[in-house]
């Protein structure tokens, strides 16, 4: 949810549309607009890129982190054998 929203109510939204209205004319408004778009639709792909490359060091680290704790306790057991420990057979 966008917080902007929840601040401003119908008649602030309406006052800022005049605004923008008497600023750059109707000629204008449909060039602005797109520009806008545009804008915003660079930055979501921008912010999905982001995001992709954090997941993916999240996900690199969480197998990295099992990884090495599978062969700690491998290593473990294997030396709990080579010792006679428990499960050796000497």
């Amino acid at each position: 949810m966008n917080i902007l929203a929840f601040m401003l109510g119908w008649p602030e939204i309406v006052l800022i549309m005049v605004v923008i209205l008497l600023l750059f004319g109707g000629k204008k408004l449909p060039e602005l607009a797109k520009g806008v778009a545009k804008g915003l639709k660079s930055f979501r792909r921008e912010m999905d890129g982001v995001k992709g490359h954090i997941n993916d060091a999240i996900e690199s680290t969480e197998n990295t982190d099992s990884e090495a704790k599978t062969e700690t306790s491998e290593n473990k057991e294997n030396q709990a054998d080579d010792t006679g420990g428990p499960g050796s057979s000497t």
